[in-house]
């Protein structure tokens, strides 16, 4: 049979919050050790994957923490993953260039229609 322990804290009730983990000591007593809550890592907000390089701590240990365990050195860095960035960059590349070319035919077009009015009036 299991030796009993009880709780160290004055929650006794087993709750998320009041996890235990039972050690023996070099003594042979069983004590109880109270656990930190498990973290869940950051993850990226478009396609839920986990963020490489960013720090897996607690939410008040994030405020004691410098920013280089927060993020990564590049755009949407501890937000968004590389994949997922990269997609961002070159769908926003590929709208401007949209823009730009059909800006490009509008101007075209309107040369085109001054050009056949001047021809209509000569």
């Amino acid at each position: 049979m299991a030796g009993r322990v009880t709780f160290r804290r004055r929650n006794p009730y087993n709750t998320k919050s009041n996890k235990i983990k039972v050690v023996k000591t070099p003594g042979g007593k069983l004590v109880a050790h109270h656990l930190k809550k498990l973290t869940a890592r950051p993850k990226c907000g478009d396609c839920g994957s986990a963020l490489a390089g960013v720090s897996t701590l607690r939410p008040r240990e994030y405020a004691q923490v410098s920013k280089t365990h927060k993020t990564v050195q590049r755009a949407y860095g501890g937000s968004r993953c590389a994949n997922c960035t990269k997609e961002r960059v070159v769908r926003a590349f590929l709208i401007e260039e949209q823009k730009i070319v059909k800006r490009v035919l509008k101007e075209k077009e309107e040369k085109e229609k001054k050009a056949a009015a001047k021809k209509s009036s000569k």
